[in-house]
């Protein structure tokens, strides 16, 4: 009963804590077109990156925030143990690609250009 409570509230409060996040990405870009006329585009700009960074740090204090920075975390280790393909591997598969997008572009082609004779010599 208690676990399920302290659940609940947490719930609560992450979510106002991701609607706060979102209140303030909005009012950063609110305040950017609504002092277009009296302040400089350089502090504008600021002031939209400030508002970002900081709903970005609100909501990574909420459980899904933490469970994305968790996920991001284990995606960099995951990166780190790919082996990624040499120059000459690369080159090999490119080229490959290439030769195939040719033949069948020339099918296509081909077929295109024979059902257009059939269809000229069927219609007159």
């Amino acid at each position: 009963m208690i676990a399920q409570t302290e659940t609940s509230q947490s719930g609560a409060l992450d979510t106002i804590k991701l609607l706060i996040s979102a209140a303030v990405l909005v009012g950063g870009l609110y305040g950017y077109y609504y002092y277009e006329n009296d302040v400089a585009l350089p502090l504008r700009v600021l002031m939209v990156l400030g508002s970002a960074g900081a709903g970005i740090a609100i909501a990574m204090t909420s459980t899904q925030g933490q469970r994305l920075w968790h996920f991001i975390q284990g995606s960099r280790v995951e990166i780190r143990k790919v082996i990624w393909p040499t120059r000459q591997e690369t080159t090999q598969t490119a080229i490959a690609v290439f030769v195939f997008t040719l033949i069948l572009a020339l099918f296509f082609w081909a077929l295109d250009s024979g059902l257009l004779w059939v269809t000229r010599r069927l219609v007159g």
